[in-house]
């Protein structure tokens, strides 16, 4: 553990509050100095995960990443994301990073070093210091997208997401990653992103798509995307966006096809669907995420919609946990009441849903109109 102490002791600080920065990382695996950039959220909360993501070639990717985590975050209902770049353009040293033996196709001996500087130095750092969620990404173009995919040849996997972006592959890796990807238990998803040109690589490309198509695995969440108009420099720009957009689908609000075409159309209780889908995130990327109030509305709507009354009574209880301070758990619970035929119950809680916060369409009036019928109606 001494070394790993050293470790800490020579790197400069990072400060949770600043978003980007560039420190000089002493590797004692590499016995090099290595430039790293780090994007952290702003005002990051102890109390949440943040899913970190490892980028090769920061001097080209992490800027875009970066952008792309924000917005996402911001609009798209991606969780915040620690980002970490590792530059690998000064000298070609990327070259060496990702050396192999080109009989075997594995890491020569400074590829070694560096995948044990990452997974036993960099990420161990982070992890230890920073509130880092057990989903970890990581973002690779040329030839570092044909190294990250040495990750695969363990058991256990430190990433559970691989971006990769127009890859030199290694000799046998078409046929290696497959091979992998089939025996590996644990949820992965792997983007495969390619420009329409053709190049050396373009036909094992293919081939290792073709075999990760026939996989039929639960846990393999497999996306290839092919941007016909792009080279081999623009790719990058073309994909990293709609890999985001793939692989952190599950955290998007949901949207009127997905109410229309899953909720309106499925035979299970209205609120199983959104229960099933906000565990999903916890089974998936390992921590909760807050049930957004789009999210809510619309199993609202699809429970009057269906008439699947008996799915109010738990969204109130949740909105009592997410939504506090509003009307919402106390509204949706009256009306609970007033279907199951018990207005004086149905009164009662809508009388404490009048003294709670407006929010949404909910209004105090609508309340007030709610009580004012349920008196007129049976007299109380």
């Amino acid at each position: 553990m001494r070394y790993v102490s050293l470790i800490f002791a020579l790197l400069f600080g990072i400060t949770s509050y600043s978003q980007v920065t560039q420190e000089i990382f002493e590797s004692f695996k590499l016995q090099e100095r290595r430039d790293v950039q780090y994007y952290f959220p702003e005002k990051m909360d102890e109390t949440k995960k943040y899913p970190l993501i490892i980028v090769l070639d920061g001097e080209y990717l992490f800027e875009q990443v970066v952008a792309t985590s924000k917005f996402y975050s911001r609009f798209h209902g991606m969780p915040q994301s620690i980002v970490v770049g590792i530059n690998q353009s000064k000298n070609d040293i990327r070259y060496e990073d990702c050396s192999f033996d080109p009989d075997s196709g594995l890491p020569s001996e400074k590829g070694k070093n560096f995948y044990e500087f990452i997974g036993m130095e960099l990420i161990p750092y982070l992890d230890l210091n920073y509130s880092t969620a057990p989903f970890k990404m990581v973002v690779g173009y040329d030839i570092t997208a044909s190294f990250m995919n040495y990750w695969l040849f363990k058991d256990n996997s430190i990433f559970d997401g691989y971006v990769s972006i127009s890859p030199t592959l290694a000799p046998e890796m078409e046929s290696r990653v497959p091979m992998r990807l089939g025996i590996i238990e644990n949820q992965i998803f792997y983007q495969l992103i390619v420009e329409g040109e053709d190049s050396n690589d373009k036909k094992r490309i293919m081939s290792m798509d073709k075999s990760l198509k026939a996989l039929e695995k639960e846990s393999l969440h497999y996306f290839f995307d092919e941007y016909k108009n792009a080279d081999h420099i623009s790719v990058a720009t073309y994909g990293i966006g709609k890999a985001f957009d793939n692989i952190f689908g599950m955290f998007k609000p949901i949207s009127p096809k997905e109410y229309k075409t899953q909720i309106l159309t499925s035979d299970d209780p209205v609120y199983s669907y959104l229960e099933n889908k906000y565990q999903g995130i916890v089974d998936m990327f390992g921590f909760s995420k807050p049930v957004e109030l789009n999210d809510v509305m619309a199993i609202y709507a699809a429970s009057r919609k269906k008439e699947d009354f008996e799915s109010l009574k738990p969204l109130s209880e949740l909105c009592k946990k997410e939504y506090p301070e509003t009307m919402l758990g106390f509204y949706f619970e009256a009306e609970y009441y007033e279907q199951l035929g018990e207005p004086k119950k149905a009164l009662r809680t809508f009388e404490k849903a009048f003294q709670m916060e407006e929010i949404d369409f909910l209004t105090k009036e609508m309340a007030l109109e709610k009580m004012d019928a349920l008196k007129a109606d049976f007299g109380f």
